[in-house]
């Protein structure tokens, strides 16, 4: 099981965006920070789901995953397989798609004070698009 812990933010909201994800493999951390460039808070956080998503499928196929995030709109959204904002849609799309290769897919809301590596690492992100 690799265990992944993801967060999004934004400098404003929307406004320059990164993503944090924290991929633990067999006693090994791996970390990314990646730049988003301008969206809001909400968009940020779905797409380091989908980022996460996409480096496991590259690096990892075929394992089960355990994601955690503190962003219940996110939780909620992908066990209800349902979002209202036509903006999340694709973002939502995109995520149950990528699922569906891995054997075993988990997602858990957890408080922010449990995912402050992750989110130390979305801001990072935000820094790099600053410092442009």
């Amino acid at each position: 099981m690799i265990e992944i812990l993801v967060d999004g933010a934004s400098k404003g909201n929307p406004g320059i965006s990164g993503a944090g994800i924290v991929i633990k493999k067999d006693n090994h951390i791996h970390e990314y920070s990646i730049p988003l460039g301008v969206i809001s808070n909400h968009e940020a956080e779905f797409l380091a789901v989908i980022k996460a998503l996409e480096i496991c499928q590259e690096k990892y196929p075929n394992n089960m995953l355990a994601f955690q995030t503190d962003s219940q709109i996110v939780v909620d959204a992908i066990e209800k397989d349902y979002v209202k904002n036509p903006v999340f849609k694709p973002l939502l799309t995109e995520i149950t798609s990528l699922k569906e290769s891995f054997s075993l897919f988990f997602i858990k809301w957890i408080p922010s004070n449990q995912n402050k590596h992750a989110d130390r690492l979305a801001r990072a992100a935000i820094q790099t698009q600053t410092n442009l």
